[in-house]
């Protein structure tokens, strides 16, 4: 097979990476691509927002699967497109992928079907969400409506600081496309865990957990961000929790899409909160997350290719995947100041002894060749990625190669998996000291 992976960060690097394991595989394209992962994939000069382009090299090239990374082309309707010209893609329609694109829309759709989230209320006029806020108490999640890129959600500890975040959605449009709404909700506490399934539009397959860190800094400090750092397996998440999931949440949000004249196909990504009343969605994601993808796909041992192809063509009720049961845990290098203003064209070395490391691997998400050197080029460089056969040893794995690769301003968590490390009892003081 020929296939197109669209998108350019580190969860495409992954999933070219994941694809290219595949003997359906014949040659894999991106689109468009990163500098990282040209050695597994020719990439092409197409922007991820340019459907038609893109669909033209599609028909040319003879692609015959076409898998969409990031969230953007799918909330815009690249799948509809594609579907429109005879071409084969996977992922979510334009309707489907609205779980994503507007959390009023996620929200509404979960609190007809029962699916257990922050009691919420939603506002397109500005005084009527302060006056809200006003009868309700801190701390408040505040929400963008539309995509942010991991940006749009503030946890103000205040109604002051609820307030201010409303005034900038609403009045002074830092989300210009994203914020003609917003979503104010409750805030929940507990643990936060990252459940994706394989969706065929009936069925579902879920795939390992993960827990990812939003928060720029340690101790969930800064903030919020694309993603700094995921693990997989998450030991909060057990068998039972898994069947709660299951039951509570994918069960109804398939079935309801359903009901809703706009079944979902594609990979259905429940950003969850572990709470003392059970799991509670704080959003609903409509692609791979990104850390998330790195560290689940490292451990996915089926063929990805065959379970794509069984979610297009609704049998995943005759699927199953086979994990390794190792840990895998996976640490975002930043460029400092991230997600604010940071510099580019940091020189970065150290790539090549990470690749001498066995069971750690590097993800390429914002960086660039100049001659023979990489440099830096965007807020988040790196992804480096450690299996072990515990938790704390793949954190050490990921950690080591962490601090061999070098560029001016680097930043990244040295706390990645803490919790789960002390509800386990151990305590990694060797990486908190680095």
């Amino acid at each position: 097979m020929r296939i197109l992976v669209i998108g350019a960060a580190g969860r495409e690097h992954a999933l070219v990476w994941k694809l290219a394991q595949s003997r359906k595989v014949q040659k894999i394209f991106a689109a468009p691509g990163n500098a990282g992962m040209s050695d597994l994939a020719e990439c092409l000069p197409l922007g991820a927002d340019k459907p038609v382009e893109l669909a033209d090299f599609a028909e040319s090239g003879r692609i015959d699967l076409t898998v969409v990374g990031p969230e953007a082309p799918l909330v815009h309707g690249i799948v509809d497109y594609f579907r429109s010209r005879g071409l084969k893609i996977f992922g979510p329609t334009k309707a489907a992928a609205r779980l994503e694109g507007s959390k009023a829309f996620a929200k509404s759709v979960m609190e007809k079907y029962g699916v257990p989230t922050a009691a919420f209320q939603v506002f397109k006029d500005q005084e009527k969400a302060l006056e809200y806020l006003e009868g309700v108490k801190a701390p408040i999640v505040v929400k963008a409506d539309g995509l942010a890129g991991g940006k749009g959600v503030i946890v103000a500890q205040t109604k002051e600081e609820a307030a201010k975040a409303v005034n900038s959605i609403l009045k002074d449009k830092i989300f210009p496309e994203a914020g003609e709404q917003v979503v104010i909700e409750e805030c929940l506490t507990g643990e936060e865990a990252s459940i994706l399934a394989l969706v065929d539009g009936t069925h579902f397959l879920l795939l390992e957990p993960s827990q990812d860190h939003k928060r720029v800094f340690d101790g969930d400090q800064g903030p919020n961000t694309g993603g700094m750092g995921a693990y997989s397996p998450v030991p909060m998440v057990d068998a039972s929790t898994i069947a709660e999931i299951r039951r509570k949440i994918f069960e109804p949000v398939v079935r309801g899409m359903q009901q809703e004249g706009c079944p979902f196909q594609g990979i259905l990504y429940a950003g969850l909160m572990l709470t003392p009343q059970g799991p509670k969605v704080l959003e609903f994601n409509v692609r791979l997350g990104d850390p998330e993808a790195q560290a689940i796909l490292p451990r996915l041992k089926s063929d990805l290719v065959e379970l794509i192809l069984a979610a297009m063509d609704g049998r995943l009720d005759q699927a199953s995947a086979e994990w390794d049961s190792r840990s895998c845990a996976c640490v975002v290098l930043a460029s400092a100041g991230y997600p604010g203003k940071y510099d580019v064209g940091r020189v970065i070395t150290g790539l090549n002894q990470v690749s001498d490391l066995e069971d750690a691997w590097v993800f390429h998400a914002a960086t660039r060749r100049e001659g023979n050197r990489w440099v830096t080029s965007g807020g988040r460089i790196l992804n480096v990625v450690g299996v072990g056969a515990g938790l704390e040893a793949a954190l050490g794995k990921a950690y080591q190669a962490a601090d061999l690769v070098r560029f001016e301003g680097k930043h990244f968590r040295r706390d990645i998996g803490s919790h789960a490390l002390k509800q386990a009892g151990g305590v990694n003081e060797s990486m908190r000291k680095r």
